[in-house]
């Protein structure tokens, strides 16, 4: 039986429940826009190879004078939007949790996982100035996810079972990433897990410190991955391949060296991406440099089942969902990581 379930705490969820009820009314094909491919993702340092990307390809067209390809970063706040926007057709693409994207998939809402965005990159985070050491010590808490598709939310799970616990043991909140850190000053959540850069806006800050870190416990975690409408791969291959070129390009660029990761967050802190202090999003890749990885972009299928199979354990998953349902390797298969010029 799920330990998962808990209450609703705003009317966006509520709204979500409803709008999920109606998922095979959603499901129907979407007419893509004129112009260029709008790829919608979260201000977090996990989806930080779109912007590079985006970035490296509107260079190449400007170099080029062509645009036979064009990308665009659209950003989200929150989870729920950017599932609904991709269920509703309003965006063909975006960087999504890889948990809900099977859950999506399994409602015969349309999408498919081409490329993986990250590795690492999520952390517990609880004051500074609080006694927390083990999770024993948070029981009864107030521990803020982003969602409960998110993979930060199975991290929680993993360590709360290290000691014996279950999120019955705490009060678990649903609230977006970027309203975290301030939540936690206010002493509205006791703790949060998250992906950065917003663990580390509190940590800089000086009022928070990570209680744990996918890099030292979950070393293969993933969670956000690009994710498409499936008549976008029908009606543009080319289009979606470039794209996944592109992002295992920034991938790999990132993780050459660390003059490319400052490169990086200029483009990220600016308004046209994350809109960010610069300073930090340098905190996530300095401390420590692995916080964050991106040169392994590999689809793994054992890990998308492991994943699977922790999301079924939390309750947010019903039932075993196909690997090809969700997945379609075809373009990680035939990537070429683009040239990074930006």
């Amino acid at each position: 039986m799920s330990d998962s379930t808990f209450p609703a705490v705003d009317r966006r969820q509520l709204l979500c429940g409803a709008l999920a009820s109606t998922l095979p009314m959603l499901g129907g094909p979407a007419v893509a826009a004129p112009g260029p491919l709008i790829v919608g993702g979260l201000p977090v340092t996990c989806n930080l190879t779109l912007p590079v990307a985006c970035m490296a390809r509107a260079n190449s067209n400007k170099a080029a004078g062509s645009k036979a390809f064009a990308f665009e970063y659209s950003k989200y706040n929150g989870w729920p939007e950017i599932k609904e926007s991709l269920m509703t057709g309003r965006i063909q693409a975006g960087y999504m949790l890889a948990p809900l994207v099977m859950d999506l998939a399994d409602k015969r809402i349309p999408v498919k996982i081409v490329s993986l965005g990250h590795r690492s990159g999520a952390v517990i985070m609880v004051r500074t100035d609080s006694p927390f050491k083990k999770f024993k010590d948070l029981t009864g808490k107030r521990i803020a996810i982003p969602s409960r598709f998110a993979v930060d939310f199975l991290f929680l799970r993993k360590m709360l079972a290290a000691e014996g616990m279950s999120p019955k043991d705490i009060q678990i909140i649903e609230m977006p990433p970027p309203d975290m850190p301030a939540a936690l000053y206010a002493k509205a959540v006791d703790g949060y897990c998250t992906g950065e850069p917003f663990g580390a806006a509190a940590q800089r800050a000086g009022y928070a410190r990570p209680l744990r870190m996918t890099r030292d416990e979950w070393r293969k975690y993933i969670c956000c991955v690009l994710t498409v409408r499936e008549e976008l791969i029908r009606e543009n291959r080319p289009l979606v391949q470039d794209l996944v070129n592109h992002v295992q390009g920034a991938g790999h660029w990132l993780d050459q060296q660390a003059a490319n990761r400052e490169k990086a967050i200029q483009i990220a802190a600016g308004r046209k991406f994350f809109n960010q202090d610069p300073n930090i999003l340098r905190f996530v890749m300095e401390n420590p440099t692995d916080r964050v990885t991106y040169g392994d972009l590999r689809m793994i299928r054992a890990e998308f089942d492991e994943l699977m199979q922790l999301s079924m354990e939390a309750g947010t998953l019903k039932q075993p969902v196909a690997y090809e349902k969700y997945v379609d390797e075809s373009f990680v298969k035939a990537a070429k990581a683009a040239p990074i010029s930006v």
